[in-house]
């Protein structure tokens, strides 16, 4: 065999489980992310390096995930679960604080967040959990999913964190939509979950809601983030001021540009031409991982698919959202755009479980 039979042989093994048009989709959306997180820590590049190296990593990882058959997922789903509960019980034994919430843990020199492994996990687990029990559900199963849902969301809510434990209890509640939860038991959920969620929450958080009803009552703080986001947003225009040239961003009027609000940054640089485009590549990744959902061979595999499908819109409307003012601040990043690397990791890994599903229903019909 020729040494260019060799690389095309190796190529084709290599891409087997990697889903092109899903991948091509990716990879557009990270360079994206690249190009304006370079600007939004410019001129300090040290966040933009660690980035590169945490997007590298995370495509490993994803195409490790890419190559597992979904039914060797649904073998690690309890484990993951029982692993993600215990780190966020050691997060509030001995985690690590920064800006008034400890959230990170610290092994080895590296520091994560185990609360964001703990939205693919709670999807993971009921997925394989409704599957398991799938010729046989009742009450009594969608009582405990409940259960399941509650314990890391409330978890993460004493961090506090109440932005991700929101998402991991959503997560949780689209797999209950996707297994068939009646309507009205969903709907009384909701209605007794607001109540308690406002009960609950922390004077800043009520603020944050306060703020969204009415910014310019306390412009210089609870409705700060806001303001300066929207005047970014506004400043952008039809076209963008162009990279590297925000004001709102480099003279730093704009705060947690590089994470939560670095869609701000996007839309003063590139305008709303450039917010067509990221918004056509999002609106592209939702309809191919809709199609992989649907496409899926087992109940497992259409839950897990449906949930991420569902779960990555949920997360860009929502930032896109709070960050233009039409939705409180809860502290979302934009998918593959803002910085974080047990974020970019986890999104990664919810690719690779799409691809998985994907490639391996093919192998199956063959």
């Amino acid at each position: 065999m020729s040494v260019r039979d060799k690389f095309f042989s190796f190529w084709a093994s290599f891409t087997r489980h990697i889903d092109g048009p899903l991948m091509a989709i990716v990879l557009l959306l990270s360079a994206v992310g690249a190009v304006v997180l370079f600007s939004a820590v410019a001129p300090d590049t040290e966040r933009f390096i660690q980035q590169m190296k945490s997007i590298g990593i995370a495509f490993v990882v994803m195409w490790i995930v890419a190559n597992i058959p979904p039914h060797r997922l649904s073998q690690i789903a309890l484990p993951l679960y029982v692993v993600g509960v215990l780190a966020l019980v050691a997060v509030a034994l001995f985690g690590i604080t920064v800006n008034g919430s400890q959230r990170w843990l610290a092994i080895g020199g590296f520091r994560f967040q185990p609360s964001e492994l703990l939205k693919l996990a709670v999807p993971l687990l009921l997925a394989w959990y409704f599957q398991k029990f799938e010729a046989r559900l009742n009450f009594g199963n969608f009582l405990m999913a409940l259960l399941l849902i509650a314990l890391p969301a409330w978890l993460i809510r004493r961090q506090p964190d109440l932005g991700t434990a929101l998402l991991v209890a959503v997560s949780g509640f689209y797999v209950l939509y996707l297994a068939r939860l009646p309507w009205k038991a969903m709907l009384l959920m909701a209605a007794t979950a607001v109540p308690l969620i406002w009960l609950f929450a922390h004077d800043y958080q009520k603020q944050r809601v306060l703020a969204f009803l009415d910014p310019g009552a306390d412009p210089l703080r609870s409705g700060y983030h806001t303001l300066q986001a929207s005047i970014a947003i506004g400043s952008g225009g039809v076209t963008g001021k162009g990279w590297l040239h925000g004001t709102q961003a480099h003279l730093d009027f704009l705060p947690e540009r590089h994470t939560d609000f670095i869609f701000a940054v996007y839309s003063e640089e590139f305008g709303l031409v450039g917010n067509l485009v990221l918004l056509a590549l999002y609106a592209a990744l939702i309809l191919r991982a809709l199609m992989i959902a649907n496409q899926a061979s087992s109940l497992f595999g259409r839950l897990l698919a449906g949930t991420i499908t569902l779960m990555l819109f949920t997360y860009t409307a929502v930032n896109m959202g709070m960050v233009s003012g039409i939705l409180p601040v809860v502290g979302v990043p934009l998918p593959f755009v803002s910085y974080g690397g047990t974020a970019m990791l986890s999104l990664f890994i919810c690719i690779g479980i799409l691809m998985s599903v994907q490639t391996h229903r093919k192998l199956v019909e063959t």
